[in-house]
């Protein structure tokens, strides 16, 4: 993993493919740590302004976590200066959709959609956070920058919960997929009836669904 804090390195700045901009705060998080296995440069830079993260398809995140939400209406506030900062970046809001905060979700979902017309896709935390990030480039159908140096190291703990956090794997289901994929790119272009001969139907449809859905 490469670090880099430059002043250069501005609100507007689009990192080089292979790479992911971070705001400073995100150094050692949990959704960092879950990128480190993977061949992604990861740039930590204090001057994104309101955004956590930029992307190299031009993708600007704002991550708004569970104790942001418990806390308050305050970070509705850092919502509204979002979608109001010029940018050259699609803008995508990932929130944390808990046990704790699922009672909000309907209604900061109606904010951030249809109030402030921003493109909003809920996580379960900073681990699936980082799976989706990945998924997100791979979408766009650039160069992988997050293939897994070698096979063996899909086996570390890391991988693996990473690959938990697919809706409908567990842990035998993970482990069962990591065996036969020899990267998370494989495994988001799988066909269905490659996975069912893994995990079965209802499984493999909630991963391929989990790979498939519009992400704005």
């Amino acid at each position: 993993m490469t670090e880099w804090n430059n002043s250069s390195v501005a609100v507007n700045a689009v990192p080089p493919l292979g790479h992911i901009i971070c705001g400073q705060k995100w150094r050692n998080s949990a959704l960092v740590n879950g990128l480190k296995d993977g061949d992604v440069n990861i740039l930590f830079e204090d001057g994104l302004g309101l955004a956590d993260f930029h992307l190299p398809n031009k993708t600007s995140i704002l991550y708004v976590s569970e104790s942001d939400i418990i806390a308050g209406n305050s970070y509705k506030r850092k919502l509204v200066c979002y979608r109001n900062a010029c940018s050259r970046f699609q803008e995508l809001v990932l929130v944390e959709k808990t046990r704790l905060t699922k009672q909000y979700f309907s209604a900061l979902h109606k904010f951030v959609v249809f109030d402030l017309g921003l493109s909003l896709l809920p996580v379960g935390g900073q681990m699936e956070a980082s799976l989706l990030i990945a998924q997100i480039i791979y979408r766009e159908g650039r160069e992988n920058p997050f293939r897994w140096r070698t096979s063996s190291r899909l086996m570390e703990p890391r991988v693996l919960t990473l690959v938990q956090h697919i809706p409908g794997v567990g842990r035998v289901k993970a482990l069962s997929l990591l065996q036969e994929f020899s990267s998370i790119q494989q495994l988001c272009n799988a066909d269905l009836s490659k996975l069912e001969s893994i995990v079965g139907q209802a499984s493999a449809q909630q991963v391929h669904n989990f790979f498939h859905r519009p992400l704005l």
